[in-house]
């Protein structure tokens, strides 16, 4: 039976374990990725046809470079992913819908069969979920939705190129590859922050030797100012997220706790305010801390970006040698995931 023989009875399999009342949403989830399968090409044949654009040609090829540097220079897996193309003919592949209840900055959990429990459910029709999310609310939790232009199937399929990134600046394009590409060298089930910050310190790592050998200083200079902005965004991110947890945790009642929720996401808009103004109004951080910033927009930051300092110290601290790093990280992955926090928190300081 083939690989993707073999993932297609899994997600059916899961089906019947999960019980009736999911059946539709992993209905969706078989359909969305065939719907990938079917639509996918091999990137010569695109090239190759008449049909294509010569702007989607040029940026096949880029790919097609980039991707051959993540396996030859960052030991990255050699294998099928990102060598075909797919046109979806929308904006992203999936939207991920992120919650967390109302006096509290700890993310919902959704838990599946394969992926172990994740901090947000992925849905491929927008509809779909932003009725989750309409369901979320009026619960009463804070929610989050996001639009995201790849996933990866960890090794279990090979990953298309998609129109949803494919005409992104070259190095935002490798970033994206090398992200995705690093979640099938380690995952731990059900521990996103650390998959997540695992992946985040691969691509800015991949992306700087990319840059250092085939891109000009002009466009090294531009990636790292993009990394200081992220960065700027990130701490006062989790610099309020924490001011949060502190309000939730204390001993004055929900309506006291309510207000100074208030209060903290006004301090957060100003400052805000102030960084953008810095950037010379740059607004690209604005769903996440714009006027809709709530716990669960926090939330789906710290997802991605709490444990990566402490992943940059490891990298360090093996010299910056690839492969000596992800053998420490696939161990870390193998621990159970309070010792794996502890033994990663060792390494530096998380945000």
């Amino acid at each position: 039976m083939s690989m993707r023989a073999r993932a297609a009875v899994l997600v059916i399999v899961s089906i019947v374990l999960a019980g009736c009342d999911t059946v539709g949403y992993y209905a969706q989830a078989i359909g969305g990725q065939a719907e990938i399968w079917r639509l996918t090409r091999p990137i010569e044949q695109v090239i190759a046809d008449p049909q294509s654009s010569s702007t989607l040609k040029q940026h096949l090829q880029l790919a097609a470079r980039i991707r051959e540097f993540a396996s030859r220079e960052l030991g990255l897996p050699n294998n099928g992913s990102y060598r075909a193309y797919a046109d979806l003919k929308r904006r992203y592949v999936v939207w991920n819908v992120f919650a967390a209840e109302e006096l509290s900055v700890k993310p919902k959990q959704w838990c599946f069969p394969v992926a172990g429990c994740v901090a947000y459910k992925g849905f491929f029709n927008k509809v779909q979920a932003e009725g989750l999310a309409a369901e979320l609310k009026r619960a009463k939790l804070d929610v989050f939705v996001s639009g995201v232009p790849a996933y990866s199937m960890l090794g279990y399929l090979d990953d298309p190129l998609l129109n949803t990134f494919i005409h992104y600046p070259p190095a935002e394009l490798a970033r994206l590859i090398f992200h995705e590409l690093a979640h099938q060298v380690a995952y731990a089930r059900g521990d996103t922050q650390f998959n997540e910050s695992f992946a985040v310190t691969v691509a800015r790592e991949g992306v700087q030797r990319w840059l250092r050998k085939h891109g000009a200083t002009p466009e090294l200079h531009a990636f790292e100012e993009t990394l200081e902005r992220r960065d700027a965004f990130h701490a006062i991110a989790q610099k309020y997220r924490r001011e949060l947890e502190e309000v939730y945790a204390s001993a004055a009642s929900d309506e006291r706790k309510r207000a100074a929720k208030a209060e903290v996401f006004g301090a957060l808009a100003g400052e805000y305010g102030d960084l953008m103004k810095s950037w010379g109004g740059f607004k690209g951080y604005d769903r996440w801390l714009g006027e809709q910033a709530n716990n669960a927009s926090l939330v789906s930051i710290a997802v991605y970006t709490q444990q990566v300092p402490a992943f940059q110290a490891l990298l360090a601290k093996v010299g910056g040698d690839l492969p000596r790093f992800y053998t420490q990280v696939k161990q870390l992955a193998d621990l159970p995931k309070n010792e794996r926090s502890t033994r990663l928190a060792e390494y530096g300081g998380t945000q």
